[in-house]
């Protein structure tokens, strides 16, 4: 379920605020673990490429989800990412058009639920 309403928010459909890459994967899991209103909005910053280092914003929020960068799931996500997208970087994701933007969250959601779902990282 919140692979879905991660894509409505990005989309801005069924209801859901549009929200960007970053903002709408965090949205899109509120429910699932501890994340403030306050903390969406501070992912604002990281869409279009403006995440730390150039970074998708979906993989940023969903490593950040995760525990930060450094953790396993996170380096898991990172990998299983750059396989389906080519890169962790937004502007060479884009030039590459192996993966648009929507398909970025996506696949960010789907291994974030998959985490989830396994009992890997925190609930609220």
């Amino acid at each position: 379920m919140s692979v879905k309403k991660s894509i409505e928010h990005y989309q801005g459909i069924n209801g859901r605020k549009k929200l960007n890459c970053a903002q709408s994967l965090i949205a899109g899991f509120s429910d699932d673990f501890t994340v403030e209103e306050k903390t969406i909005a501070a992912f604002a910053s990281c869409g279009g490429g403006k995440a730390p280092e150039g970074r998708c914003g979906a993989l940023h929020a969903a490593q950040y989800i995760l525990g930060g960068a450094h953790t396993e799931s996170a380096k898991k996500c990172e990998e299983i990412f750059t396989q389906s997208a080519g890169s962790v970087k937004c502007k060479e994701i884009r030039a590459q058009k192996k993966l648009p933007c929507p398909e970025c969250v996506e696949k960010a959601a789907e291994f974030l639920e998959k985490c989830n779902a396994n009992n890997r990282v925190g609930h609220k």
